[in-house]
Parts: C-alpha cells; structure tokens; sequence
C-alpha cells in the first residue's frame, strides 16, 4: 500500500511524522495452559507489525488496542494530539468520531490546525463515497489524498493503486485463487462460478476464494464489480445477503450509497448512517429508509425526490418496479435523531471499528429494532 502510494507521489513527506492507525481490540485467551491472543483482525495486525512500522505509528499499543471504546477514544484523541500526525488509517465512520473528538478537545474547525501535515487517508471497511464530503469538511485541504484498501480476515485482496480512482487493483500475488459467481446464481446449491478469464466489466459478482492458509472455495459475503480487465481492477458494491430484492427491483447497497450520494450533494445533506428494508402497509410495498443526518437537506421533499431519481436511474430493475407507483411505492425516510446507531451499537457491544451497521435487508428484524431502540423525529417525509 505504502509503495503504491509513494510511487504516485514520490514528494510526499508520510515519513516526516506518525500514522495514526484506528484498530480494533485483542485480548489474551487461555486454553489448557496455552495463551493465544484473540480479537479483531485489525488489532492482531498492529500488534504484530515490524518495528520499523511500529516506530512509525501512534498511539501506544496500551491504547490502541483497548478494548473499551468510548475510553479509547478519549485516549487516543488526548494522546495524538500533539503528535505530527501526517496519515491516518481505519473504517472512515469510526475515523470521523476520532476526528470530531480531536477537533473538540483542541478546541479547533479543521484537522490541518492540528496537524498540518496530515497528506493521507487509507480507508476500508465500509464504502467511503457517503463520507466523502464530511471528511472535506473536516479536511479542507485539495492536496488530502484518500486511498482504499480492501482487507478482511479471509485475505487482503485489492489496493487503490491510483490517485483519485475510484477502483482497487485486484492483488493476484497474495495465495489468493479467485473465482466469481454471477448474483443470479448465489442462492443455487450448485452455482457456476467464473475464473478471471471469463468476468465481464460492470456487472456484480459474488466472490469465493481458495487461499493457501487453508479456505477451499469459501464464498466471503460481498458482492464485486470489474472495471478493468487489464490489469484486474475491481469495486466493492455490496454483500451478497445484504441487498432488497421483495418484487425483483434488486436493489444494492452500490445502488443505495450512490443515490444519497447524489441526494446529498443537491440538497446540502450530510449523512451518518442508514439502513432500510421493505414495508408492507394497506396493501402497498415500499421500502423504509431509516436515515442519521449529520446535517439535514434544506428541503426534505426534494431529497426524497432526487433519491428514488437516482435509484431509477443507477438501477434499471428498481426503475421498472417503480413505473407509475404500479408494484413498488415511493420510498418513505425517516429521519432518525442523532446517535442513534451508536446507541444501538453500544447496547449490542458493537462499538469499534471492526462493527458496521447493516444496510439493506429483506426482512424487518433490524429496522424493527431499531425503530424500538430509537424515536424518529415528529415528521416522516414521503413525497
């Protein structure tokens, strides 16, 4: 990651200060007299990184590898912030809660009063686009740059090798054999799948892995797309159990972050987290967003509006099923009150940056829940 980045900026001056990694947390198991450590992905590779690296990062291992997250936090904002912090590294929605702790303690606006040589963002996890412009926000700088990588406990399989892409080199060299199953094969108990040779561009896939550490044609749960096929390039747009598709519309979570995207950008909105799922009510069927705004549109209506657009447009299925309200209603959204997926992530213990909100589902069990966990604010908007 760090060659592919100074290859395309051979001035950049990383190494002049700290990278500020934001982990998960470990902790020590004992098994008939044997310890082995025991945690997320995320921690157990900080805590065996090379010295050199280790010189290079902050905060304290102590720190960074607690445990208890909202302490951690605290810590890590309190410990970083005299520190020449010039790149960061994490899940961007837990990076921004960091930042937003950093801005507060120091009594700042922006992230470059803090640290003025800050150049970088390596970002995973979760897809950056929905967080682009709070990061701009926090981070008004041009010359930021923010890079993508692709890890998961199964693998590390693509890097964003270019400056300002919005793909991932596909990594062929790590033990990694990948195959590809179309999305209309997934749920068949004997699904074709696809070598390299033969995946098209721009069309989603499920990807299953072989790898020399042990997983024998092991499907990882997300959902992929091509866009160069010389070299292999790739996007994440989604999960493969993580999708609606009640009346055929097959909408994904691509789909999904691309429209508030485009919502966002016209109306002024800023988001923090979502989650939907269908609504089946007086005999119609919609589906129900639930949305945390950072900052809320300047015209409710018309972000509803510019939404379902560009779901129709991103979405040829979705589109159909919504011609003249015939099979599928317009979407409901629901403003939810600030802190309320944390909230809920904290009565599951599910802070840090390893846990993620689920997006879209097929069922109401989540939704449910959180609707009963969290009140909406008094106005539901539907156009």
């Amino acid at each position: 990651m760090l060659t592919l980045y100074l290859n395309n900026h051979p001035d950049s001056s990383i190494f002049q200060g700290k990278g500020l990694l934001m982990g998960g947390s470990q902790n020590i198991q004992e098994v008939n007299n044997q310890s082995y450590y025991e945690g997320d992905l995320s921690a157990i590779l900080i805590h065996n990184m090379p010295y050199w690296a280790q010189v290079m990062r902050t905060p304290s291992l102590a720190i960074a590898l607690m445990d208890e997250w909202e302490s951690k936090l605290q810590l890590m904002a309190e410990a970083t912030l005299d520190h020449n912090v010039t790149s960061l590294s994490g899940v961007p929605s837990w990076t921004l809660v960091l930042m937003r702790k950093v801005l507060e303690l120091a009594g700042k606006k922006t992230i470059h009063e803090v640290w003025p040589d800050m150049e970088a963002f390596f970002h995973g996890g979760v897809n950056f686009e929905p967080y682009r412009e709070q990061f701009a926000a926090l981070i008004p700088n041009d010359n930021m740059r923010y890079y993508e990588t692709y890890n998961a406990s199964e693998g590390f399989f693509g890097i964003q090798d270019r400056s300002g892409a919005n793909d991932m080199l596909l990594m062929l060299d790590y033990g990694i054999f990948y195959e590809f199953v179309p999305m209309d094969q997934v749920e068949l108990a004997f699904p074709k799948s696809l070598g390299l040779d033969e995946v098209k561009t721009d069309t989603n896939y499920a990807m299953v892995i072989t790898t020399n550490s042990g997983l024998w044609r092991y499907m990882i749960g997300d959902t992929i797309r091509s866009t160069s096929l010389h070299p292999y390039r790739i996007q994440i747009t989604g999960r493969t159990k993580n999708f609606i598709n009640i009346v055929g519309e097959e909408l994904m979570v691509d789909n999904a972050e691309k429209a508030l995207t485009t919502a966002c950008s016209k109306t002024g909105a800023a988001i923090r987290d979502f989650t939907a799922a269908p609504l089946y009510a007086d005999d119609t069927i919609r589906h129900e967003w639930l949305v945390e705004f950072e900052k809320m549109p300047d015209n409710f209506d018309f972000f509803a509006e510019l939404f379902d657009n560009a779901l129709k447009a991103l979405n040829s299925d979705y589109e159909a099923k919504r011609y003249h309200d015939m099979v599928l209603k317009p979407p409901l959204i629901k403003s939810m009150k600030k802190g309320s997926f944390y909230a809920w992530m904290k009565r599951n213990n599910k802070l840090g940056g390893q846990h993620k909100i689920p997006r879209l589902h097929n069922n109401r069990d989540f939704v449910n829940e959180m609707l009963e966990y969290s009140s909406t604010t008094k106005k539901n908007f539907n156009y």
